[in-house]
C-alpha cells in the first residue's frame, strides 16, 4: 500500500470512528514518518512547531478574545438597533435589518459562528413574531454570518494568508467588496419574500430617532473603522490591529456600556485559550501532513488527475472554489485551509493569478461551506442556538446558497470587486 493510500485509509477510518480532526491528521503524519519516509521523527514535531510559529498567527487569539468581549457585551445589541432605525420601514426591514447587522458584528468579530450566536439569539423571535417563516429566519442568519468570514476581521484570511504567504492585511481589505455585494444580494432576497408574503413594514423612524441609535452605536462602529482604517493609512500590521482590536473590546464593553465586568473577563480569556488551544494544534498538525503530502508528491499527482496543468485561470478559479467548497461542507473551515492550500498554491503562482483574489475566493467558499449540508459547522450552531431539528435548519438555505455561489462566480468574472481596495492601499 502506497503512502498516499495509507494515510488516506487512517484519516477516513478516525473520522468514522468519531476522533476530532486534529487526531486524523496528526495520526496519518506520525504513521508515514513512522513507515514510508526516511526522515527522524523528530522532523515531525519540528513541522508542527513551525505550524504555529509565524508571528502574523498571534493575531488569532487576539481576535478570539475581542470577539468572545464583545459576544458577551452590548455591541450586537446596539447594532441590530442601529441597522434597524434605518432600514427597518422598508419593505422586508426586519430580515434587511438582520442581514446588516450581522456584516456590522462581523466587522466586529471576524467569526460566523459568534455572529450566529450573537444575532440569532434577538433576531430570530422578532423575525418570527413580524411573520417570516422560522426556515427563513435561521437560514438568513445563517448565511449572513457567512459575511463575518469575508469582512475584515477574518480568521480564516489570517490561516490561508500564514500557509499561502500572501500579504494578510491585502486579503483583509480584498473582502471588504465581496462582503458588501453579498449584503446587497441578501437585502433584495428579504425585500422579494417579504413582499411575497404580504410581511408587514414598521414606521420610519425620525431622524432624532437615527441620531440616538448613531450616538449609541458609535463607539461600536469605531470597532471596524480602527481596523479597516488602521491597516488602510498603514499605521498598524494585522497583528497589530489585533491588540487595538483587544484594547478596544475591553474599553467598549467594561468602561463605555458598562455590561462586561473585570473580574469576566479572566473567564472569557479561559474560553479564549481553549478555543486557541485547539486552533493552534489544528495548525499545527495540518502543517506537519501538509509537508507529509507535498513529500508524498500528492499535490502534483491531484493536479494531474483533474487536468489542471497548462489549464485556463478560469478552469484553475472554478475548481480551487469546487474543492473548497465541497471540503467545508464535511470539514472544518480551518483543516480544509491548511490541507487544500498547498495543493492548490503551486498551481496558482504557476498560471499566474492574483494570490490575493484566490483567498478571497478561497474564504467566501470557505464560509458558504460552513453553511451548507451535510456538516457544516454553522449549521450545528444553528441547531444548539436555536434548540431545532437538523432538518428544519438547512431547509431554507438553498435560495441563499445560490446567491453565495452567484457571488463567487461575479467575482471569477469581475476581480476588481475584491481588488480594487487592496491596489489603492498597497501599490
Amino acid at each position: 500500500m502506497d503512502l498516499g493510500t495509507s494515510i488516506l485509509l487512517v484519516m477516513l477510518v478516525l473520522l468514522v470512528l468519531g476522533f476530532p480532526m486534529m487526531v486524523p491528521l496528526a495520526t496519518a503524519s506520525v504513521v508515514a514518518f513512522t513507515f514510508y519516509m526516511p526522515i527522524p521523527e523528530r522532523i515531525l514535531i519540528q513541522q508542527m512547531v513551525t505550524g504555529i510559529s509565524p508571528v502574523a498567527l498571534i493575531a488569532v487569539p487576539m481576535f478570539i478574545f475581542a470577539a468572545d468581549i464583545v459576544t458577551k457585551g452590548h455591541t450586537a445589541n446596539r447594532l441590530i438597533d442601529l441597522a434597524m432605525t434605518f432600514v427597518g420601514h422598508v419593505r422586508g426591514g426586519l430580515a434587511v435589518t438582520t442581514a446588516l447587522g450581522c456584516t456590522l458584528f462581523g466587522a466586529v468579530s471576524g467569526s460566523t459562528q459568534a455572529t450566529v450566536v450573537a444575532m440569532g439569539g434577538p433576531l430570530r423571535p422578532k423575525m418570527l413574531k413580524a411573520g417570516y417563516e422560522d426556515k427563513f429566519a435561521i437560514a438568513l442568519i445563517i448565511n449572513a454570518s457567512d459575511i463575518a468570514f469575508l469582512i475584515p476581521p477574518s480568521i480564516g484570511m489570517i490561516v490561508f494568508g500564514v500557509v499561502g504567504k500572501v500579504s494578510i492585511g491585502e486579503l483583509f481589505l480584498a473582502g471588504i467588496g465581496p462582503g458588501i455585494l453579498i449584503l446587497i444580494m441578501f437585502s433584495l432576497y428579504c425585500m422579494y419574500y417579504a413582499k411575497k408574503h404580504n410581511i408587514p413594514t414598521i414606521p420610519r423612524m425620525s431622524w432624532a430617532e437615527r441620531g440616538r441609535a448613531v450616538v449609541n452605536a458609535g463607539p461600536a462602529i469605531m470597532f471596524p473603522v480602527l481596523i479597516v482604517g488602521g491597516i488602510y493609512l498603514g499605521w498598524v500590521s494585522p497583528t497589530e490591529v489585533a491588540a487595538v482590536a483587544v484594547v478596544y473590546a475591553i474599553i467598549l464593553e467594561v468602561l463605555i456600556f458598562k455590561s462586561v465586568k473585570w473580574s469576566e473577563l479572566l473567564d472569557i480569556a479561559r474560553s479564549t485559550g481553549l478555543i486557541t488551544a485547539v486552533v493552534f494544534i489544528l495548525v499545527g498538525a495540518g502543517t506537519t501532513f501538509s509537508f507529509v503530502i507535498s513529500f508524498a508528491q500528492i499535490p502534483q499527482h491531484v493536479i494531474g488527475a483533474l487536468g489542471l496543468e497548462g489549464a485556463d485561470p478560469y478552469v484553475i478559479l472554478a475548481a480551487i472554489c469546487i474543492a473548497f467548497f465541497v471540503g467545508c461542507m464535511f470539514v472544518d473551515p480551518i483543516v480544509v485551509i491548511l490541507v487544500l492550500t498547498p495543493i492548490f498554491m503551486p498551481l496558482v503562482n504557476q498560471a499566474g493569478l492574483d494570490p490575493v483574489l484566490v483567498g478571497t475566493l478561497v474564504t467566501l467558499q470557505v464560509a458558504i461551506g460552513s453553511a451548507t449540508p451535510p456538516f457544516g459547522c454553522d449549521i450545528f450552531t444553528a441547531i444548539a442556538i436555536f434548540r431545532r431539528p437538523y432538518a428544519e435548519v438547512i431547509r431554507g438555505t438553498p435560495p441563499f446558497i445560490f446567491m453565495l455561489l452567484l457571488a463567487a462566480v461575479i467575482l471569477i468574472f469581475i476581480p476588481q470587486i475584491a481588488l480594487f481596495l487592496p491596489e489603492l492601499a498597497f501599490h
